[in-house]
């Protein structure tokens, strides 16, 4: 018997794949895209992403916009695709639970505070609260970043068993994204061990010049880890002294509050 959830079983559904594939080529380094842009990035025929994109249109997730030189349509989502995750984030208890304890961290701290799960090679995140940008990326909920070049990505990285950690690195596209970043496989699991033995990680402009950040897991039942914390700031602002002499230890009262919460539900 085949497995269903294969291209080539009968009860694969071959024309919605192609349509969430459309819908994933946007992203924050791609918000707006023209028709072959699309059809590159979802890897599709011009036409087959002209339907897709068109049928987006009409159901109000995606908009065209008329480029006033070529006459051509650049398309972007609108916020109406936010639909789509919304009886995922909204079926976590974990986001209701944590946004007033990041909340009270972040008056704390005065920095930017999230909460993040894994997702194959990325952390996605579910719960935030933001003082100030400092990343070129704006960062809302459901935002993904690499989890291997991220404070949050490597405590959860860290989390796993040694094959399930290994098989996260061999799906994501190491990538050195500044000259500090550990972008090999062997770099990679030489620093998810230390978080592993440590209990937290500190990256410190890896992901972007200057960006440190500090994370610790959350624990919830049966002392599983089901998210992560971080305390993100720059490199002019504080020394990285501070993010484990200050920051480190109520990231990890938070994470105790919010791990003794869950435990309750």
């Amino acid at each position: 018997m085949s497995d269903d959830s294969e291209p080539g079983s009968a009860e694969f559904v071959q024309s919605l794949a192609r349509g969430l594939r459309v819908i994933k080529a946007f992203d924050a380094q791609h918000p707006e895209l023209t028709l072959s842009d699309v059809a590159r990035r979802s890897d599709l025929t011009r036409a087959a992403a002209r339907r897709f994109l068109l049928t987006l249109v009409h159901l109000g997730y995606v908009r065209a916009n008329p480029d006033a030189a070529t006459g051509a349509s650049r398309f972007a989502l609108t916020p109406r695709v936010l639909e789509l995750g919304v009886s995922y984030l909204s079926s976590l208890s974990l986001p209701e639970v944590a946004q007033p304890h990041l909340e009270r961290l972040s008056r704390e701290v005065d920095e930017s505070v999230s909460a993040a799960v894994l997702h194959g090679p990325s952390i996605v995140y579910v719960a935030r609260v933001p003082t100030r940008r400092i990343m070129s990326v704006r960062i809302t909920l459901g935002t993904q970043l690499p989890a291997a070049a991220t404070s949050m990505g490597r405590v959860l990285l860290a989390a796993l068993p040694d094959d399930e950690t290994d098989a996260a690195l061999a799906a994501a596209e190491l990538e050195a994204y500044t000259p500090r970043t550990r972008a090999t496989p062997d770099e990679l699991r030489a620093e998810i061990a230390r978080v592993r033995a440590q209990g937290w990680a500190v990256v410190d402009g890896e992901l972007e010049p200057g960006l440190r950040s500090v994370a610790v897991p959350v624990r919830g039942r049966d002392d599983r880890v089901v998210a992560a914390l971080n305390v993100s700031t720059s490199a002019t602002r504080d020394a990285l002294d501070r993010l484990t002499d200050v920051y480190l230890p109520r990231l990890q009262e938070t994470a105790a509050a919010i791990g003794a919460e869950l435990r309750m539900l």
